[in-house]
């Protein structure tokens, strides 16, 4: 079943007659004589070092830190090139926002109405500023600038008013009018 003249790779006998040498390509690659990989783990009493590769984590004391490479900004797309484009301002907007919540929530506790109507005053000019940048294209909080104007107003004049025909409307009903 076997045949004699059979080569290692399974091929036939060798077309070059038994004997020669194999020719380069054919057959197993002969393995060149190269020095021995080393092993894992920690090596031999007595070996010589190898070189080490860098390690990962953070480096050894007194080594030097790699610096990370840097890649440069990549371009706005709404600027000329070699120019950046303006950051938008949006704090106005949003200052005008958290002060009318704050504004709002000080007259629904009815013991800060006045810090409340005050805070809606700021509200309203905060608001107002910021809607005009976000209309110029200076800021991108059309939204906050605009919730901020109607929480100031909400926060200024309704609030109080409420409060007002409240206190009107306790103040006859205890009156018997």
């Amino acid at each position: 079943m076997s045949d004699p003249n059979q080569q290692p790779g399974g091929f036939g006998p060798s077309p070059y007659g038994p004997g020669q040498p194999q020719q380069p390509g054919y057959g197993y690659p002969a393995s060149p004589a190269q020095p021995p990989q080393p092993a894992y783990g920690y090596p031999a009493a007595g070996a010589p070092a190898q070189p080490q590769q860098p390690a990962y984590g953070y480096p050894a004391a007194g080594a030097p830190a790699p610096q990370p490479a840097s890649y440069p900004a990549p371009p706005s797309p709404y600027a000329a090139p070699g120019y950046a484009a303006p950051r938008p301002s949006n704090g106005m907007g949003t200052a005008g926002l958290v002060l009318g919540i704050i504004g709002v929530v000080c007259n629904v506790i009815m013991v800060l109405w006045f810090v409340g109507m005050i805070l809606g005053v700021l509200a309203i000019i905060f608001g107002a500023v910021g809607r005009g940048k976000a209309n110029r294209g200076e800021a991108t909080n059309k939204g906050a600038a605009t919730a901020g104007l109607v929480m100031g107003i909400i926060a200024t004049v309704l609030l109080p008013a409420l409060i007002l025909l409240l206190f009107a409307g306790a103040m006859g009903a205890a009156s018997g009018i």
